[in-house]
């Protein structure tokens, strides 16, 4: 029997660990889809504004000022590696598509490692629900014997 308790709770600590992963992955996708929100919003704002249109700028800390857009048609874009460039409108918005591209691919990667840690914390569960099982057999057997042989003694 202590065989049995100890598979479940393998089993058990298992599981937890599984999900503690996917539940890691997921906070990753939640911030990458944060990343892709920023990114639209920069996006509809470079088409939007127009040179001398009020802006708050951030400054950290939730501090903002209010700006006066000098010129819409150089935009200054990151490109990643703490680099960034000046770029004309168009091609700015291209540069952030290919960012929101490379993070849905980036997102269908995470995801796809969710369905098969998912897919795995199925197949412990099922083990754990049979492991359950067998060692409950294993007890009513157990009990039933046991009775048998009290039942013996009475009857003679």
């Amino acid at each position: 029997m202590g065989g049995g308790q100890q598979q479940l709770q393998q089993l058990s600590q298992e599981l937890q660990a599984l999900d503690e992963e996917i539940e890691s992955l997921e906070g990753e996708v939640s911030d990458l889809n944060d990343e892709k929100d920023e990114i639209d919003e920069a996006v509809e704002a470079i088409e939007t504004l127009e040179t001398g249109s009020t802006v708050q700028v951030p400054l950290g800390g939730d501090a903002y000022l209010r700006a006066e857009v000098q010129d819409i048609d150089e935009i200054v874009v990151s490109l990643g590696a703490s680099y960034a460039a000046e770029q004309e409108q168009g091609t700015a918005i291209e540069t952030l598509r290919r960012k929101q591209d490379a993070l849905d691919e980036e997102i269908a990667s995470i995801r796809g490692q969710i369905e098969e840690l998912e897919e795995e914390s199925d197949e412990i569960e099922e083990q754990a629900m049979q492991a359950q099982q067998q060692m409950q057999q294993q007890q009513m057997q157990q009990m039933q014997q046991m009775q048998g042989e009290g039942g013996d003694g009475d009857d003679e």
